[in-house]
Protein backbone atom coordinates (compact mmCIF):
# COMPACT_ATOMS: atom_id res chain seq x y z
CA UNK A 1 0.00 0.00 0.00
CA UNK A 2 1.21 3.48 -0.78
CA UNK A 3 2.47 5.47 2.25
CA UNK A 4 0.26 8.34 1.06
CA UNK A 5 -2.92 6.36 1.47
CA UNK A 6 -4.94 4.58 4.09
CA UNK A 7 -7.69 2.05 3.39
CA UNK A 8 -10.82 1.55 5.46
CA UNK A 9 -12.97 -1.55 5.91
CA UNK A 10 -11.66 -3.52 2.94
CA UNK A 11 -13.91 -6.52 2.22
CA UNK A 12 -12.39 -9.95 2.75
CA UNK A 13 -13.82 -11.62 -0.37
CA UNK A 14 -12.54 -10.95 -3.88
CA UNK A 15 -15.16 -8.89 -5.70
CA UNK A 16 -16.22 -9.40 -9.29
CA UNK A 17 -16.58 -5.65 -9.86
CA UNK A 18 -14.74 -2.59 -8.57
CA UNK A 19 -16.21 0.90 -8.96
CA UNK A 20 -13.60 3.67 -8.64
CA UNK A 21 -14.61 7.30 -7.98
CA UNK A 22 -11.96 10.03 -7.44
CA UNK A 23 -13.10 12.89 -5.20
CA UNK A 24 -11.69 16.37 -4.65
CA UNK A 25 -13.65 18.72 -2.41
CA UNK A 26 -16.91 16.85 -3.05
CA UNK A 27 -18.14 16.35 0.51
CA UNK A 28 -21.77 17.03 -0.42
CA UNK A 29 -21.69 14.38 -3.14
CA UNK A 30 -20.14 11.46 -1.24
CA UNK A 31 -23.24 10.11 0.49
CA UNK A 32 -25.66 10.41 -2.47
CA UNK A 33 -23.01 8.97 -4.79
CA UNK A 34 -22.56 5.84 -2.68
CA UNK A 35 -26.31 5.43 -2.28
CA UNK A 36 -26.84 5.84 -6.01
CA UNK A 37 -24.18 3.24 -6.85
CA UNK A 38 -25.63 0.76 -4.34
CA UNK A 39 -29.09 1.18 -5.82
CA UNK A 40 -27.80 0.81 -9.38
CA UNK A 41 -25.98 -2.43 -8.50
CA UNK A 42 -28.72 -3.89 -6.31
CA UNK A 43 -29.43 -6.57 -8.92
CA UNK A 44 -25.80 -7.15 -9.92
CA UNK A 45 -25.29 -10.93 -9.75
CA UNK A 46 -21.74 -10.85 -8.41
CA UNK A 47 -19.96 -9.18 -5.51
CA UNK A 48 -18.64 -5.66 -5.89
CA UNK A 49 -16.71 -2.94 -4.08
CA UNK A 50 -16.84 0.84 -4.24
CA UNK A 51 -13.48 2.60 -3.97
CA UNK A 52 -13.70 6.28 -3.02
CA UNK A 53 -10.39 8.09 -3.59
CA UNK A 54 -10.04 11.33 -1.65
CA UNK A 55 -7.55 13.34 -3.72
CA UNK A 56 -6.21 15.51 -0.91
CA UNK A 57 -9.47 17.38 -0.34
CA UNK A 58 -9.44 20.44 1.88
CA UNK A 59 -13.05 20.16 3.01
CA UNK A 60 -15.07 17.48 4.80
CA UNK A 61 -14.77 14.92 2.00
CA UNK A 62 -12.61 12.47 3.96
CA UNK A 63 -14.96 12.42 6.94
CA UNK A 64 -17.82 11.67 4.58
CA UNK A 65 -15.78 8.87 3.01
CA UNK A 66 -15.05 7.43 6.46
CA UNK A 67 -18.75 7.47 7.25
CA UNK A 68 -19.57 5.76 3.96
CA UNK A 69 -16.88 3.12 4.58
CA UNK A 70 -18.88 1.70 7.48
CA UNK A 71 -20.60 -0.22 4.67
CA UNK A 72 -18.41 -3.30 4.00
CA UNK A 73 -18.75 -2.77 0.26
CA UNK A 74 -17.13 0.69 0.45
CA UNK A 75 -13.38 1.23 0.56
CA UNK A 76 -11.93 4.63 1.46
CA UNK A 77 -8.58 5.67 0.02
CA UNK A 78 -6.98 8.92 1.14
CA UNK A 79 -4.11 10.55 -0.75
CA UNK A 80 -1.73 12.75 1.21
CA UNK A 81 -2.04 15.65 -1.22
CA UNK A 82 -3.92 16.71 -4.31
CA UNK A 83 -2.28 14.88 -7.21
CA UNK A 84 -4.93 15.32 -9.91
CA UNK A 85 -7.68 13.17 -11.35
CA UNK A 86 -5.41 10.89 -13.39
CA UNK A 87 -3.17 9.95 -10.47
CA UNK A 88 -6.19 9.56 -8.18
CA UNK A 89 -7.79 7.20 -10.69
CA UNK A 90 -4.58 5.18 -10.94
CA UNK A 91 -4.47 4.91 -7.15
CA UNK A 92 -8.00 3.54 -7.22
CA UNK A 93 -7.14 1.14 -10.05
CA UNK A 94 -4.12 -0.13 -8.12
CA UNK A 95 -6.31 -0.96 -5.11
CA UNK A 96 -9.20 -2.38 -7.17
CA UNK A 97 -9.46 -6.16 -7.00
CA UNK A 98 -12.35 -6.82 -9.35
CA UNK A 99 -12.11 -8.64 -12.67
CA UNK A 100 -14.04 -5.67 -14.07
CA UNK A 101 -13.28 -2.09 -13.06
CA UNK A 102 -15.62 0.85 -13.66
CA UNK A 103 -14.56 4.47 -13.22
CA UNK A 104 -16.83 7.48 -12.84
CA UNK A 105 -16.65 11.05 -11.58
CA UNK A 106 -17.58 11.82 -8.01
CA UNK A 107 -19.67 14.89 -8.84
CA UNK A 108 -22.93 13.00 -9.59
CA UNK A 109 -22.84 13.99 -13.26
CA UNK A 110 -22.18 10.43 -14.38
CA UNK A 111 -25.12 8.10 -13.78
CA UNK A 112 -24.32 4.80 -12.00
CA UNK A 113 -27.46 3.28 -13.53
CA UNK A 114 -25.45 2.95 -16.77
CA UNK A 115 -22.91 0.62 -15.12
CA UNK A 116 -24.82 -2.63 -15.82
CA UNK A 117 -25.15 -1.69 -19.51
CA UNK A 118 -21.41 -0.96 -19.73
CA UNK A 119 -20.62 -4.34 -18.15
CA UNK A 120 -23.00 -6.12 -20.53
CA UNK A 121 -21.24 -4.46 -23.47
CA UNK A 122 -17.88 -5.45 -22.03
CA UNK A 123 -19.03 -9.08 -21.89
CA UNK A 124 -19.56 -9.02 -25.65
CA UNK A 125 -15.79 -9.37 -26.00
CA UNK A 126 -14.44 -5.86 -25.46
CA UNK A 127 -11.58 -4.81 -23.19
CA UNK A 128 -12.77 -1.22 -22.73
CA UNK A 129 -16.22 0.34 -23.04
CA UNK A 130 -16.32 4.16 -23.03
CA UNK A 131 -19.30 6.26 -22.11
CA UNK A 132 -20.51 8.89 -24.54
CA UNK A 133 -22.27 11.90 -23.03
CA UNK A 134 -24.54 12.43 -26.02
CA UNK A 135 -26.72 14.98 -24.17
CA UNK A 136 -24.10 16.65 -22.04
CA UNK A 137 -25.38 18.94 -19.29
CA UNK A 138 -22.53 21.46 -19.10
CA UNK A 139 -21.85 25.06 -20.02
CA UNK A 140 -21.48 25.62 -23.75
CA UNK A 141 -18.50 27.98 -23.94
CA UNK A 142 -16.43 26.72 -21.01
CA UNK A 143 -17.01 22.97 -21.30
CA UNK A 144 -18.79 21.78 -24.44
CA UNK A 145 -16.90 23.70 -27.13
CA UNK A 146 -13.39 23.07 -25.72
CA UNK A 147 -14.31 19.40 -25.27
CA UNK A 148 -15.59 19.17 -28.85
CA UNK A 149 -12.36 20.67 -30.21
CA UNK A 150 -10.19 18.44 -28.01
CA UNK A 151 -12.06 15.29 -29.03
CA UNK A 152 -11.65 16.08 -32.72
CA UNK A 153 -7.92 16.66 -32.25
CA UNK A 154 -7.52 13.43 -30.31
CA UNK A 155 -9.42 11.43 -32.93
CA UNK A 156 -7.40 13.02 -35.74
CA UNK A 157 -3.98 12.47 -34.19
CA UNK A 158 -4.54 9.05 -32.62
CA UNK A 159 -6.86 7.47 -35.17
CA UNK A 160 -9.07 6.05 -32.39
CA UNK A 161 -12.73 6.85 -33.28
CA UNK A 162 -14.02 7.69 -29.80
CA UNK A 163 -16.52 10.54 -29.71
CA UNK A 164 -16.16 11.51 -26.04
CA UNK A 165 -12.67 10.85 -24.67
CA UNK A 166 -13.29 13.01 -21.60
CA UNK A 167 -16.16 10.95 -20.17
CA UNK A 168 -14.92 9.30 -16.97
CA UNK A 169 -17.64 6.64 -17.01
CA UNK A 170 -15.80 3.66 -18.47
CA UNK A 171 -15.64 -0.10 -17.91
CA UNK A 172 -12.33 -1.96 -18.12
CA UNK A 173 -11.09 -5.50 -17.91
CA UNK A 174 -8.54 -5.88 -15.15
CA UNK A 175 -5.84 -7.22 -17.47
CA UNK A 176 -6.10 -4.10 -19.65
CA UNK A 177 -5.42 -1.80 -16.69
CA UNK A 178 -2.34 -3.90 -15.94
CA UNK A 179 -1.06 -3.14 -19.44
CA UNK A 180 -1.36 0.66 -19.48
CA UNK A 181 0.14 3.37 -17.28
CA UNK A 182 -1.34 6.82 -16.75
CA UNK A 183 0.32 10.01 -15.55
CA UNK A 184 -0.04 13.80 -15.82
CA UNK A 185 -3.57 14.49 -17.18
CA UNK A 186 -3.79 11.45 -19.45
CA UNK A 187 -7.05 9.96 -18.17
CA UNK A 188 -8.78 11.47 -21.21
CA UNK A 189 -6.38 9.52 -23.44
CA UNK A 190 -7.23 6.10 -22.02
CA UNK A 191 -8.87 4.90 -25.28
CA UNK A 192 -5.79 5.83 -27.34
CA UNK A 193 -3.40 4.24 -24.83
CA UNK A 194 -5.57 1.13 -24.74
CA UNK A 195 -5.65 0.93 -28.53
CA UNK A 196 -1.85 1.11 -28.58
CA UNK A 197 -1.68 -2.21 -26.71
CA UNK A 198 -4.25 -3.86 -28.96
CA UNK A 199 -7.36 -3.49 -26.79
CA UNK A 200 -10.83 -4.00 -28.23
CA UNK A 201 -12.76 -0.77 -27.60
CA UNK A 202 -16.45 0.11 -27.82
CA UNK A 203 -18.44 3.25 -27.07
CA UNK A 204 -22.04 3.62 -25.96
CA UNK A 205 -24.29 6.55 -25.01
CA UNK A 206 -24.71 7.21 -21.29
CA UNK A 207 -26.74 9.63 -19.20
CA UNK A 208 -25.26 12.90 -18.02
CA UNK A 209 -26.59 15.25 -15.36
CA UNK A 210 -25.96 18.85 -14.38
CA UNK A 211 -23.83 19.34 -11.29
CA UNK A 212 -25.93 19.50 -8.11
CA UNK A 213 -23.39 20.51 -5.47
CA UNK A 214 -20.01 22.20 -5.46
CA UNK A 215 -18.09 23.72 -8.34
CA UNK A 216 -16.37 22.24 -11.36
CA UNK A 217 -12.61 21.74 -11.03
CA UNK A 218 -12.04 22.32 -14.73
CA UNK A 219 -11.78 25.51 -16.73
CA UNK A 220 -10.62 26.82 -20.07
CA UNK A 221 -7.01 26.86 -18.78
CA UNK A 222 -6.79 23.07 -19.06
CA UNK A 223 -6.74 23.40 -22.89
CA UNK A 224 -2.99 24.05 -22.90
CA UNK A 225 -2.38 20.97 -20.75
CA UNK A 226 -4.49 18.85 -23.07
CA UNK A 227 -2.48 19.99 -26.11
CA UNK A 228 0.84 19.23 -24.41
CA UNK A 229 -0.35 15.83 -23.23
CA UNK A 230 -1.73 15.12 -26.69
CA UNK A 231 1.69 15.75 -28.23
CA UNK A 232 3.26 13.44 -25.65
CA UNK A 233 0.62 10.80 -26.33
CA UNK A 234 1.24 10.96 -30.07
CA UNK A 235 4.94 10.33 -29.53
CA UNK A 236 4.27 7.48 -27.08
CA UNK A 237 1.65 5.64 -29.12
CA UNK A 238 3.31 6.10 -32.52
CA UNK A 239 7.01 5.77 -31.81
CA UNK A 240 7.29 3.90 -28.50
CA UNK A 241 8.51 0.73 -30.23
CA UNK A 242 10.52 2.51 -32.95
CA UNK A 243 12.02 5.73 -31.55
CA UNK A 244 14.58 5.93 -34.35
CA UNK A 245 11.77 6.59 -36.83
CA UNK A 246 10.43 9.42 -34.67
CA UNK A 247 13.80 11.11 -34.29
CA UNK A 248 14.59 10.60 -37.98
CA UNK A 249 11.32 12.33 -38.94
CA UNK A 250 12.20 15.20 -36.58
CA UNK A 251 15.61 15.45 -38.25
CA UNK A 252 14.17 15.84 -41.75
CA UNK A 253 13.22 19.55 -41.37
CA UNK A 254 16.70 20.35 -40.05
CA UNK A 255 18.28 18.45 -42.93
CA UNK A 256 16.07 20.33 -45.38
CA UNK A 257 17.13 23.66 -43.89
CA UNK A 258 20.78 22.59 -44.20
CA UNK A 259 20.26 21.82 -47.89
CA UNK A 260 18.59 25.19 -48.45
CA UNK A 261 21.49 27.09 -46.84
CA UNK A 262 23.96 24.95 -48.78
CA UNK A 263 22.18 25.82 -52.03
CA UNK A 264 22.19 29.52 -51.14
CA UNK A 265 25.93 29.34 -50.42
CA UNK A 266 26.62 27.74 -53.80
CA UNK A 267 24.48 30.41 -55.43
CA UNK A 268 26.46 33.14 -53.69
CA UNK A 269 29.75 31.57 -54.80
CA UNK A 270 28.72 31.72 -58.45
CA UNK A 271 27.28 35.21 -58.32
CA UNK A 272 29.24 37.22 -55.73
CA UNK A 273 32.70 35.75 -55.72
CA UNK A 274 34.57 33.62 -53.17
CA UNK A 275 35.58 36.34 -50.71
CA UNK A 276 32.11 37.87 -50.43
CA UNK A 277 30.36 34.49 -50.36
CA UNK A 278 32.65 33.31 -47.55
CA UNK A 279 31.59 36.26 -45.43
CA UNK A 280 27.92 35.32 -45.63
CA UNK A 281 26.19 33.32 -42.89
CA UNK A 282 25.03 30.57 -45.24
CA UNK A 283 27.89 28.11 -44.59
CA UNK A 284 27.66 28.40 -40.81
CA UNK A 285 23.86 28.17 -40.76
CA UNK A 286 23.97 25.16 -43.08
CA UNK A 287 26.52 23.34 -40.91
CA UNK A 288 24.51 24.15 -37.76
CA UNK A 289 21.32 22.72 -39.25
CA UNK A 290 23.21 19.66 -40.45
CA UNK A 291 24.58 19.19 -36.92
CA UNK A 292 21.06 19.36 -35.46
CA UNK A 293 19.84 16.72 -37.92
CA UNK A 294 22.79 14.44 -37.08
CA UNK A 295 22.22 14.97 -33.33
CA UNK A 296 18.55 13.98 -33.58
CA UNK A 297 19.43 10.89 -35.60
CA UNK A 298 22.00 9.83 -33.01
CA UNK A 299 19.43 10.35 -30.23
CA UNK A 300 17.18 7.92 -32.09
CA UNK A 301 19.97 5.33 -32.16
CA UNK A 302 20.59 5.78 -28.43
CA UNK A 303 16.86 5.37 -27.74
CA UNK A 304 16.79 2.15 -29.79
CA UNK A 305 19.70 0.75 -27.79
CA UNK A 306 18.09 1.79 -24.49
CA UNK A 307 14.81 0.07 -25.37
CA UNK A 308 16.33 -3.11 -26.79
CA UNK A 309 16.83 -4.65 -23.35
CA UNK A 310 13.23 -3.93 -22.29
CA UNK A 311 11.35 -5.21 -25.31
CA UNK A 312 11.10 -8.77 -24.03
CA UNK A 313 9.03 -7.61 -21.03
CA UNK A 314 7.05 -4.94 -22.85
CA UNK A 315 3.28 -4.87 -23.36
CA UNK A 316 3.39 -4.83 -27.16
CA UNK A 317 1.49 -8.11 -27.50
CA UNK A 318 -2.18 -7.35 -28.22
CA UNK A 319 -4.86 -8.52 -25.80
CA UNK A 320 -6.52 -11.75 -26.96
CA UNK A 321 -9.57 -13.68 -25.83
CA UNK A 322 -9.53 -17.48 -26.12
CA UNK A 323 -12.66 -19.35 -27.18
CA UNK A 324 -12.91 -23.14 -26.80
Amino acid sequence: MSPLASVLDEPTDTPELSVVAPLFNEWQNVRPLVQWILEALATFPGSFEIILVDDGSGDDTWNQVRAAATNPRVVGLRLGQNVGQTAAMMAGFDHARGRIVVSLDGDLQNDPRDIPALIAKLDEGYDLVCGWRRQRQDKLLLRKIPSWVANRLIRRLTGVPITDNGCSLKAYRRDLLDRIALYAEQHRFIPALSASVGARIAEMPVRHHARRYGESKYGISRTVKVLIDLLTLKMITTFKSRPLVGFALAAIPALFVALVFGGLWLFSLTHFGIEKASALVFPGAGLLSLGVAFYLFMLGLVAEVALSSEREGSFDTPAAAEIR
